[in-house]
């Protein structure tokens, strides 16, 4: 299964003191391969991370030994982001949250690993549920 990571399970899983970092650590103890992700994810979770030496550490370590994979490129797929950020601009959609769910598109047996509610609501290919690996709500 591919499992297509957000920021708040990376956050959760570099940060010990992190409300949902067991969850996190649990949830990737049931992943066999490298999580799949975007670079606005990357850059979130660095963002997050900041100040947090050992934890940012740790998320960079992740991320050179293999255990994610960045796998979309925003430029590749803009036509693709802006509709989606245009549909969802009433929530508001981050580019992030939009890059995922193109993801999502872009390999359709994939699962989505979040804590953002806001999953429940976002649609892939217009209509369809993105499946949620794991929600702990």
């Amino acid at each position: 299964m591919t499992l297509i990571a957000d920021t708040g399970p990376l956050v959760a899983l570099f940060d010990r003191g992190d409300a949902y970092h067991d969850w996190a650590k649990r949830g990737l103890g049931r992943v066999s391969q490298a999580l799949v992700t975007s670079e606005s994810v990357v850059s979130e979770v660095l963002f997050l991370l900041a100040g947090m030496g050992r934890s940012r550490a740790g998320f960079l370590g992740f991320w050179a030994e293999g255990g994610l994979r960045v796998n979309f490129e925003a430029g590749r797929d803009t036509a693709s982001l802006i509709g989606l950020l245009s549909k969802y601009a009433d929530i508001p959609m981050s580019l992030a949250d939009a890059s995922i769910v193109s993801l999502s598109e872009l390999n359709p047996d994939a699962k989505v690993w979040t804590l953002d509610a806001d999953f429940k609501i976002y649609r892939r290919f217009a209509r369809r549920v993105i499946p949620l690996f794991d929600w702990p709500r």
